[in-house]
């Protein structure tokens, strides 16, 4: 095969991170295709068009592969996990299905060791990834207010922010009272027509698909871009190895479809399949070079998995508050407890959200059968049933609280090979157990909601869950500049394989106390642009 039939760039995962580079380097003109394993989402099947979609979110629309089943997913061994693995396989990734949150990482997340001593330094600042963030901030339609004084200046957000429900507005005076911070949502939902992004209609079942075609999924907001710029996406693909030429660079991978195996060559190869999906395929492309897993000198290839096991709080209000009003993702959110404070026992923070929790019946009764302080022992059947859910039905108030989770080389993901997909490639399996920090930030965090729900006014409040598993899957092929002690570069590319690179949450060197999207979408811009700047150097053949 001729160095002019090798496309410049192979990307695994249309995801966030593998639909934010394919689009940037279709455009800039190198030759793109991506390998997914799924398949394109009709937006007319999903759950949120329905009023079972409760239930159809809880079965074959749900975000553990082991519930949802279905044949392009692959099994995940959590025996020894603390953490519920989340994750989607389809065109769009996980952006099918979550809840559409834009957190920006703040500056100290970039600076834990030299702040707080513990965990790593990322080996780049707030700073530098700043424009990043705001140029897939504008690919992806997010929503917001400027001048949140909780992130250095500069921070606007390309639309205005969602309107805020009246649930995110009695909390907000409660927040006022306390003389603690709050600021409206940061959504990656369109408050306007924008781009390929309809304006949002505040249906609050996001997590469940967007009738409207609002949310800023990958799918919508950026696939269909870097099609038009001459990418190719093919469907059903299922990655089984990354192969390496005669000189140790990797020259493409090995793929299943329709049970036939498949190889598609490549001067550049870009891994975007998740902090579980990366580091699961970096081991199964083992080779005498690489035994231990491609990419694996550090032997950090699927150690230090992170993930945010949050807790939660709900508060019973008098006045009907319509909590049920959209988005799903941020109503409100507060940075009041997010820097490290030694006298709590604990290092780091936690940023909190206001989530809509009623209109959503199942939702509604695990509010009450989960809560703690007597709460799950109250009579709840028959008459106190109907009397509960009528009182309560848009009556809820819930804050999350989402917490950093430091890294830890005894919380890792390997290969599972006594379980199986359908093609016959073995599991991945998770090892985490909550660390003894993350649990205190938790507790902590959670008894200051309560006192906020305290002072906004709730005629009852109770915590609902504690370290619960979030999705958030980060941390498997660590970001740094020294080979001995992490995966990639700064550029997420890998220091064993000059031409392989990691663009997922997998880089992360800390998990952060915000949801990952923000960042994970913003380093893969960086990586695009690097690659797409010195393509005579890396798009070498």
């Amino acid at each position: 095969m001729s160095t002019h039939d090798v496309p410049d760039v192979l990307i695994i995962g249309a995801g966030a991170s593998g639909g934010v580079a394919a689009k940037h380097l279709a455009e800039e003109g190198l030759s793109v295709v991506i390998l997914e394993q799924g398949n394109w989402v009709d937006q007319s099947d999903m759950p949120g068009l329905r009023p079972e979609y409760e239930l159809l979110g809880s079965g074959p629309w749900h975000p553990n592969p082991n519930v949802r089943n279905r044949p392009e997913d692959y099994p995940v061994n959590l025996d020894d996990s603390a953490a519920v693995i989340g994750m989607f396989n389809g065109v769009g990734g996980s952006t099918v299905l979550y809840a559409s949150c834009w957190c920006r990482a703040k500056p100290s997340d970039f600076r834990v060791r030299t702040l707080d001593g513990v965990a790593d330094d990322w080996p780049l600042s707030y700073e530098e990834l700043a424009p990043f963030y705001a140029q897939v901030e504008l690919e992806l339609g997010i929503s917001g207010q400027p001048g949140n004084p909780a992130y250095p200046p500069g921070y606007a957000p390309p639309l205005p922010s969602l309107p805020i429900n009246m649930a995110g507005r009695v909390m907000a005076q409660g927040m006022n009272k306390l003389g603690w911070h709050w600021w409206p949502g940061y959504n990656s939902i369109a408050s306007r027509d924008h781009l390929h992004q309809k304006q949002c209609q505040r249906l609050g079942v996001c997590m469940y698909g967007c009738p409207e075609g609002a949310k800023g999924s990958s799918d919508v907001a950026l696939i269909p871009d870097a099609l038009a710029h001459g990418a190719r996406l093919e469907t059903g693909a299922r990655v089984a190895q990354i192969t390496l030429d005669e000189k140790g660079r990797a020259s493409g991978a090995v793929y299943f479809k329709d049970g036939k195996e498949h190889f598609q060559p490549a001067k550049v190869v870009l891994v975007g399949a998740n902090g579980v999906g990366t580091p699961r395929l970096l081991l199964m492309s083992e080779s005498n070079r690489f035994p231990d897993g491609l990419a694996n000198s550090s032997g950090l290839v699927g150690k230090r998995f992170m993930t945010h096991p949050f807790g939660t709080s709900v508060g019973l209000y008098e006045d009907d508050l319509e909590d049920w009003v959209g988005p799903t993702g941020e109503a409100i959110e507060s940075m009041q407890f997010y820097e490290t404070d030694a006298s709590r026992g604990f290092v780091r923070g936690s940023k909190w959200h206001i989530i809509p929790s009623a209109g959503r019946p199942l939702g509604m009764i695990n509010r009450f059968t989960m809560g703690e302080a007597g709460v799950a022992d109250e009579p709840f059947w028959g008459e106190p049933f109907t009397d509960r859910m009528r009182s309560s039905v848009g009556h809820l108030i819930e804050w999350m609280i989402m917490p950093d989770d430091l890294p830890e080389e005894t919380n890792f993901i390997s290969l599972d090979r006594s379980m199986s997909d359908s093609d016959g490639l073995p599991a991945a399996k998770v090892t985490y157990v909550t660390s003894e920090n993350t649990r205190r930030l938790v507790d902590w965090n959670l008894q200051r909601s309560l006192e906020a729900h305290e002072a906004a006014g709730a005629t009852k409040a109770w915590i609902t869950n504690r370290n619960n598993p979030s999705w958030h899957n980060m941390g498997t092929a660590k970001m740094g500049d020294d080979r001995e002690t992490s995966v990639v570069d700064r550029w997420g590319r890998t220091h064993d394989v000059p031409n392989l690179y990691v663009i997922d949450g997998s880089q992360f060197p800390t998990a952060t106390g915000v949801n990952p999207t923000a960042t994970i979408c913003a380093l893969a811009k960086r990586t695009a642009t690097f690659i797409a700047n010195n393509r005579d150097q890396v798009v070498a053949w």
